[in-house]
């Protein structure tokens, strides 16, 4: 006699102490029956395990087989000392499980997050109708980083979200990122960096003008340029103008002394062993990009090119200057060189100079940066050192020698 074909989706929540096998013995239930598995999800905090799933089972009028698989997954939890539950799934839940897109909230600090921290981000994503399906600890160590998985309503407000999150950062000394949960959120392969007040702790034109007793001069001009008071190339050109005559080997002396941005040296060790691509693109100069490249092990290096006669600058520049539409454009040119998608780019920069190419970037993150930049770029780092970016590439930490 045949039968209505009638199904139902059925959604099953294990609970209770974990230990090795339990999801290959349920799984192994479920394929017997070739029941179709519509959702799956798991998770273990200090040794209890929460595993869910959702199966799609004939009603009851049709072959018992599918009524066996439900009373075969209670008897085997029962038999391994965990709890089982389940229930029929609603149109209303369907429409529950597909309101929004998922992104990650990334939140990585330099001491243990509070309770206060976590309190006042949840209540944000509450008040933006933003649901948490999931959080994790991701640094291995200590309870110094989280994922939060979430689903994101389309009528979201960004800006103001993002405004948000931002004082909320600032509050409590804490980085958070929110990045969209797709295949390219663990897949990025090339890293750009930005030179002065990034990879390093300075902006070698103003030590450059100390040394040649300009100092103050090039300095209120820099800081103008960084953020994008002023325009760029005339910018540059005024402030190289002004170190005509200063010889090269002070240049070799300021090398010398230049600091790395903590964290740079494992963050960039980290990358490269995990097989990406790091450049450098400055709007600094050759002589101190180059060297950079060398010391860290970079795959490229681009800056302006300073006109050099008899040992000592002659005041000018030579070729184009790499202001910030070339930032861009350069970076998209590397990742055509090594055929890497531009969604699996990371940028990295400070300066309103940086923002086109922040922009282009698949994740562009404004570290340590101009209150400007960290308003107009879509992700920020402010607090940690740069090994804290790791945690928004989805890596646990730098690697250890």
């Amino acid at each position: 006699m045949n039968k209505t074909m009638n199904e139902k989706k059925i959604l099953f929540t294990v609970s209770g102490g974990d230990h090795p096998g339990i999801t290959s013995a349920l799984m192994k239930i479920i394929s017997r029956s070739s029941v179709p598995i519509l959702d799956m999800g798991q998770s273990v905090t200090y040794g209890l395990l929460s595993l869910s799933f959702v199966l799609l089972i004939q009603d009851t009028e049709l072959e018992d087989k599918d009524d066996h698989v439900i009373k075969d997954l209670l008897f085997q939890c029962h038999k391994m000392g965990l709890k089982l539950s389940y229930k029929i799934l609603s149109p209303e839940d369907d429409k529950h499980a597909s309101y929004g897109e998922k992104f990650i909230l990334n939140c990585v600090s330099t001491e243990p997050i509070t309770s206060h921290f976590v309190r006042d981000v949840a209540s944000l994503l509450a008040d933006r109708n933003i649901n948490i399906h999931r959080i994790d600890r991701v640094s291995p160590k200590d309870f110094s980083s989280l994922e939060i998985l979430t689903t994101v309503p389309k009528s979201i407000d960004w800006n103001e979200t993002k405004s948000e999150l931002l004082k909320i950062s600032t509050d409590h000394q804490i980085d958070v990122a929110f990045l969209k949960d797709n295949i390219f959120r663990r897949s990025k392969r090339l890293i750009v960096f930005d030179m002065d007040s990034t990879l390093i702790q300075a902006e070698v034109i103003d030590e450059m003008g100390k040394v040649h007793g300009v100092g103050e001069q090039i300095a209120e001009v820099t800081e103008k340029a960084m953020n994008g008071e002023i325009d760029f190339n005339e910018a540059l050109k005024e402030r190289v103008s002004k170190l005509k005559g200063l010889e090269v080997e002070k240049m070799k002396e300021i090398l010398d002394t230049l600091p790395l941005t903590p964290g740079v040296e494992e963050f960039i060790a980290t990358i490269k062993s995990l097989g990406y691509k790091v450049a450098v693109i400055s709007g600094g100069f050759s002589f101190f990009a180059n060297a950079l490249k060398d010391k860290l092990g970079l795959d490229y290096a681009f800056a302006n090119e300073l006109k050099i006669i008899d040992g000592k600058l002659t005041g000018e520049l030579e070729g184009t200057i790499v202001n910030a539409e070339q930032k861009a454009m350069l970076t998209k040119l590397i990742a055509q060189q090594e055929g890497i998608n531009m969604e699996q780019v990371v940028a990295i920069g400070d300066g309103a100079n940086d923002l086109p190419m922040l922009a282009a970037a698949g994740l562009g993150i404004a570290f340590h940066a101009k209150e400007i930049v960290k308003k107009k770029a879509s992700q920020h780092m402010s607090h940690g050192p740069m090994t804290s970016i790791l945690y928004f590439l989805g890596i646990p930490g730098p690697v250890v020698e």
